[in-house]
């Protein structure tokens, strides 16, 4: 909440260098949206970022965690830091990092929290549930992954929420009794319960620390879905659960809803079932149907024993706390005790409701000690200063207790007493006076109680902030817990324990820092008291104002999702917000004397040294002190406009008297600089520093071309309308000013008008409410007309701010620093995504036009297209930054594509509609507007590399030679927009055109052909490089995402771009025959042979294939390029002599290298071969009929053994490489050896049949047509 104080006592030391934070450090994701105080009135949102201002250099949070020795001593401990405990598992870490590369804009989602009782830590990221004990050390901690179900994930509106989107609670089923031990012994069965707030589905894991952890679920937003619309959706605030005794696993949960629903759940190992739901009565409620109530609930006492049957609870309404009474061992319903009003006409019971200047009062959350008797409440009351007319909040906590003589633990008790509690001390004001927030923003805000020192309370905002409050002397001291970027948000805060039984330290979980501990002396020494600031991360104007006492004095910035996008990264940090020290306040004094000494005299003399020994070069960025005088200089708030409102102020010179007035002094900064030698040094040192000066300037310029624009468009509109504040322009200035307004509490008395053309440097913001509010400024309901009047007006605006700030740049370019790695303020997130929703609502509006006029049509796209040119600058602006910044830019790269390709197209679509016409006169006159735009874009298109839009420009209107010029212009290293006609020609089949064009274009052909080598081999031939055709015509028939068939090494893979038949690829392996023999080459033989070693296994795969049974795998297998490792395979797989002999053939036909390293396969062949005989019988019949060797040798023939022998072994044996002797020799020479004799002795049958199967595979080997009539016998 707050930053402490500077501690005069500490001594100053120079601060040490850390290293830079490692690059790619998530950034800090979005918050949800908010919505306006009031329905009625329109109020822009707030920044969706919880990220602090960037005021001041950060370090990543890593560097800032502090390493101390036992040996340092304890003066250099700083006593009002936080304490570093432990980071979160590695596996968090790892998803977390997963999460950020989807999620590209940052927003994750992430949700975690402490529970207290069992010290276990939890976060959500992702589809998974991570669960830890933070007190654990880092070396034996255990964390627990949960996997969510998807159907629960599935709803859009889970996937966008904010970081409390998601109940949890930890049912400890070894708890029995309480013990100051317990707390640090390793819990071994535990139950999770899960319960989304929007949805409401609920998910049950029994026992996470299980094997296997099973879980139950029940989704829910099915129903509300239906039954609800978007604004009318019932959520969960707050979740209770407590074991059912003697019931192992069986859990009651307790959740109150928004539309004051009490809903009772049974959760069990078998399901979740809603057992009862209760309407809570509100009599006495401020409203008729408040809004978010109910609000909290908490367990009246611990649960103590598991033979405990009835447990209480507390509950909060929007006026009164309740109790409440459940029974965990039967299905009775729930009772209620007593109810005791917190907020009503007395106030000696609670607040009294009904005090001059409140309007309405908010009891947030509620929290209940230790002990069990004091109940704490945060409240927030919405107030206005009748004096000023300025609206505020007031943040403050209500102790109450139970009244003397009430016995607590006897529920008789309570209906003898009319008051149940009374006020344990008066109500204790946190903050006086805060900016206003919306109901959103309050409800999520979250109460603890119980850390030390004792009596403090911690306070958790929406944004991610946590507060420490301590009441003491009658006032509130805040020490706030803040973050750098890199660190994510505080997710839940919980309470250390400790040695002597009371609760310890305040405990802090952080989204991606890991765990913190706040000393009980840091808050003592660091609580400082409250300044008019909110409890959210962003300060109010007076703090930004008064520039003392506090940390917060920080030169005001708007904490958006630019934060990241600035470019700087080395952010140092402390608690909370960076310190600005003394000596930069010092800088800062004495430069702006420096500065009205020159404007006085124009004397400079020793002005450089003064200031570098002030240290006024230290820091950059927007704390630089140069940086901050610039930026007074520019917003400075005029007194004298004050009392204007409306169109006066609208027709007021001063307005430009004004803007023309801080130019002027801004010039003379600049001249002051340039003068004193500071530009120098800042231009050399401070690059970012002096570039927000420049963007000073540049702004400034642009507010000036704004007021005069818009004093355009009045005096256009005015003759036509009786309202002199209509106007698209004027609107968005409300909304812009309403915003800031409302944001300063210094500004509340000021017109919104005022407000925006003071606050020059926030210029963005006129972006960020285009982003945000367009269908507030523009709505569907309006005629069509002004829908196109309104998206013009403001098409000019973002087109003259930008180009103003262009045309600044251009003409003062000798002021700037080097432009590397820096980003334009026009070319950041925000300035580029309102752009963008501009130019999408106008693409709308394109596809209604049709009934218009075409003076109408042409002004539309004339204001488009212009809009279109500054947006792709903005896009390509922010592209080179990241680039020259070596950061990861290819999310934005995708992005900019996208959005180019879809806003040329359309435009180029508008271009083609003008060449419609009823008659040949208006048809004429079309085809000269159509020629101008056609132009126009193609001036963006070619600038921008639109090559899609560049290549329909050529191609409808048929022009060549445009497309030859624009081929010469755009050759990019990977053939730029020539590589792009290619492709589209490719595509469109126009061959011979691709191949024509390509001979004016040959290096940009070769890179494109590289991709496609069923063209290359032409390309090759046309060349005359016939071995380099046959070699790309080989790859090409063998190529099926696979390694080819031929195990041809070759450094270029090509995949086919459509599906080869076994024919064409037979075609190709022919043709690449004919290329290799023309080429005439050294190694053309070994080509050839290689090639018709492919053609043979080719044959082969035929022939097998018709062997094989058909189905629908074997119709499959017909067009498929089969490697020849599954072709054996699959006759292996199929019983048949011929498929045996045929898996020989294909071994032989590839290469020895293939052949050594399938030897097993190998084997399996020769024992596939060995099994196509039954060689039991083949014995018995030849001792049966005392067969001749002659006749034998006969028999002998027609076997599996003898052909696959004399295929493989045989004198007329072919191979394309080697013989299979070299890998598996025919004889068993030696046991260490494998041979095909050996592979024999392993078969069923060789002790019978040994001689007869020795005989067949040496007979084949030897085996000819001569030897076969007239040679020996091999059995002699």
């Amino acid at each position: 909440m707050f930053s402490p104080g500077t501690k005069k006592s500490v001594a100053r030391r120079t601060a040490p260098t850390h290293p830079p934070p490692a690059e790619g450090s998530p950034a800090t994701p979005l918050t949800g949206n908010r919505k306006p105080v009031t329905d009625n009135n329109i109020i822009p949102e707030r920044p969706d970022t919880g990220t602090p201002a960037p005021w001041a250099p950060r370090l990543s949070v890593r560097a800032r965690i502090p390493t101390v020795k036992k040996s340092d001593k304890a003066d250099d401990v700083d006593p009002i830091q936080p304490v570093y405990v432990g980071e979160v598992p590695q596996v968090v870490r790892d998803e977390q990092a997963n999460m950020l590369q989807k999620h590209l804009s940052g927003d994750t989602g992430i949700s975690g929290g402490m529970d207290k009782g069992t010290s276990l830590a939890w976060i959500i990221c992702g589809s998974k549930l991570f669960v830890w004990s933070y007190l654990s050390p880092a070396a034996s901690r255990k964390c627990t992954v949960l996997k969510l179900p998807s159907s629960i994930l599935e709803d859009a509106d889970i996937n966008k929420t904010s970081s409390n989107a998601w109940l949890l609670c930890v049912l400890d089923w070894d708890h029995n009794t309480l013990g100051t031990n317990k707390i640090l012994q390793q819990r071994t069965c535990v139950g999770v319960l899960l319960c989304n707030k929007k949805t409401r589905a609920f998910v049950y894991w029994p026992d996470i620390y299980s094997s296997l952890p099973s879980f139950t679920y029940i989704d829910q937003s099915d129903s509300i879905t239906t039954t609800l619309n978007k604004q009318q959706r019932v959520s969960y605030s707050s979740l209770i659960a407590s074991a059912i005794p003697d019931k192992k696993y069986f859990c009651i949960a307790l959740a109150c809803s928004s539309n004051g629903q009490l809903c009772k759940y049974v959760c069990s190992p078998t399901g979740i079932q809603c057992q009862e739901t209760v309407t809570v009565s509100s009599q006495g409620s401020q409203l008729s149907s408040p809004k978010g109530y109910l609000r909290s609930m908490v367990w009246h006492a611990p649960y103590n024993s598991v033979k405990e049957l009835k447990r209480r609870f507390l509950l909060l309404t929007d006026h009164e706390i309740q109790c409440f009474s459940v029974n965990l061992s039967n299905d009775s319903s729930l009772s209620k005790i007593w109810s005791h009003e917190i907020v009503g006409n007395d106030g000696d019971v609670g607040i009294q409701k009904g005090l001059a200047g409140q309007k309405k009062i908010w009891p947030l959350d509620m929290q209940m000690d230790s002990n069990r008797k004091v109940m704490t409440v945060l409240v927030a009351t919405f107030c206005k200063d009748r004096a000023t007319s300025s609206s505020y909040i007031e943040y403050s906590l209500l102790t109450m207790q139970y009244k003397a003589g009430i016995d607590v633990s006897s529920e008789s008790s309570f209906h003898s007493h009319d008051k149940i509690l009374e006020k344990r001390s008066p109500i204790e004001v946190i903050i006086p006076k805060a900016r206003v927030e919306d109901e959103d923003f309050l409800f999520s805000m979250r109460l603890k109680v119980g850390g030390k020192p004792s009596g403090s309370s911690i306070v958790l905002s929406g944004d991610g902030t946590a507060t420490v409050v301590r009441y003491w002397r009658n006032t509130s001291r805040l020490y706030k817990f803040d973050l750098p970027y890199d660190a994510g948000k505080v997710l839940d805060a919980s309470v250390f324990p400790s040695d002597d039984g009371e609760d310890g330290a305040w405990a802090v979980l952080t989204e991606k820092a890991g765990v913190w501990a706040i000393p009980e002396k840091a808050v003592l020494l660091g609580g400082v008291e409250p300044p008019e600031r909110s409890l959210s991360r962003k300060g109010s104007s007076k703090e930004e104002s008064t520039n003392v006492l506090f940390a917060g004095n920080i030169a005001p910035r708007r904490a958006s999702s630019e934060a990241w996008d600035s470019g700087d990264r080395q952010r140092a940090v402390f608690t909370g917000i960076a310190h600005r020290t003394a000596q930069d306040e010092e800088s800062e004094a004495l430069l702006a004397q420096f500065f009205h000494e020159f404007l006085q005299s124009g004397d400079v003399n020793g002005t450089l040294i003064k200031l570098q020994n002030s240290g006024a070069f230290e820091r950059d960025g927007e704390i630089n002190v140069f940086a901050r005088v610039s930026k007074s200089i520019v917003d400075t708030l005029a007194k004298h406009w004050t009392t204007t409102r409306g169109a006066e102020i609208l027709a007021l010179s001063v307005v430009s008297t004004q803007l023309l007035d801080k130019q002027q002094k801004h010039k003379k900064f600049l001249q002051f600089l340039a003068l004193s030698k500071c530009h120098e040094e800042l231009s050399a040192r401070q690059r970012k520093s002096l570039q927000i000066i420049m963007e000073h300037g540049e702004k400034l310029a642009a507010m000036i071309q704004l007021r005069e624009l818009q004093s355009l468009i009045r005096q256009q509109t005015s003759a036509n309308s009786q309202n002199d504040l209509s106007g698209s322009i004027w609107d968005l200035i409300q909304l812009v000013g309403e915003k800031a307004r409302q944001n300063t509490v210094l500004l509340m008395d000021r017109d919104n008008a005022e407000v925006f053309y003071s606050k020059v440097s926030e210029l963005e913001e006129v972006f960020h409410c285009l982003e945000r509010k367009l269908t507030l400024i523009i709505s569907e309901e309006m005629p069509l007309k002004f829908q196109l009047q309104r998206a013009c007006e403001l098409s000019s605006m973002c087109v003259t701010l930008l180009n103003t700030s262009m045309n600044y740049k251009d003409e003062n370019h000798m002021w700037y620093p080097s432009p590397e790695g820096l980003t334009p303020w026009y070319c950041q997130t925000v300035v580029r995504s309102g752009m963008w929703t501009l130019a999408s609502f106008m693409l709308h509006l394109l596809t209604e036009m049709d009934h218009l006029d075409t003076s109408s049509k042409l002004e539309f796209h004339s204001r488009l297209e212009v809009l279109v040119k500054v947006l792709l600058e903005a896009y390509s602006g922010a592209v080179r930054a990241k680039v020259e910044r070596e950061e990861e830019h290819g999310g934005l790269l995708e992005e900019y594509w996208n959005r180019r390709d879809t806003l040329l197209d359309s435009l180029y679509q508008q271009v083609k509609s003008f060449n419609q016409g009823s008659s040949e006169v208006l048809e004429e006159q079309n085809k000269e507007i159509a020629l101008k735009l056609s132009s126009n874009l193609l001036a963006i298109a070619k600038r921008h590399e639109g090559y899609r839009t560049l290549w329909n420009l050529c191609f409808d209107h048929n022009d060549l030679e445009l497309l030859r010029s624009l081929m010469h212009d755009s050759m990019g290293p990977k053939g730029g927009f020539s590589n792009f006609v290619f492709k589209q020609m490719y595509n469109n089949k126009q061959f011979s055109k691709l191949m024509r064009l390509g001979e004016e274009f040959p290096e940009e052909l070769a890179i494109f052909l590289k991709e496609h080598p069923d063209l290359l081999w032409l390309h090759e031939i046309f060349l005359h490089q016939s071995s380099l055709a046959s070699d790309t015509l080989h790859v090409l028939a063998l190529s099926d995402g696979d390694s080819s068939i031929s195990e041809v090494v070759d450094p270029t893979s090509y995949e086919a771009k459509t599906e080869l038949t076994l024919a064409d690829r037979r075609r190709l392996l022919n043709l690449s025959k004919i290329a290799a023999v023309a080429g005439k080459n050294p190694d053309s033989d070994t080509k050839l042979k290689r090639i018709e070693a492919d053609l043979r296994i080719l044959k082969l795969q035929q022939e097998i294939l018709k062997l094989v049974p058909e189905n629908e795998e074997t119709q499959e297998l017909a067009q498929k390029l089969l490697p020849p490792a599954e072709l054996i395979q699959l006759c292996l797989n199929i019983q048949n002599k011929q498929l045996a002999l045929y898996a020989f053939d294909v071994f032989a036909w590839t290469s020895l290298s293939f052949l050594r390293c399938n030897t097993s396969l190998l084997e399996e062949c020769w024992k596939n071969a060995a099994n196509q005989d039954d060689w039991e019988a083949i014995n018995q019949t030849t001792v049966a009929k005392g067969l001749t060797d002659e006749e034998i040798l006969e028999v002998l023939k027609e076997t599996a053994l003898f052909q696959a022998s004399r295929r493989c072994y045989g004198p007329g044996a072919e191979t394309y490489e080697g013989g299979f002797e070299q890998v598996l020799p025919l004889r068993q020479e030696s046991s260490e050896i494998s041979s095909v004799e050996g592979i024999l002795m392993q078969h069923r049958s060789f002790p019978d049949a040994d001689k007869l199967m020795v005989t067949a595979i040496m007979f084949g080997s030897v085996a000819t047509d001569a030897t076969l009539e007239d040679g020996p016998s091999p059995m002699e």
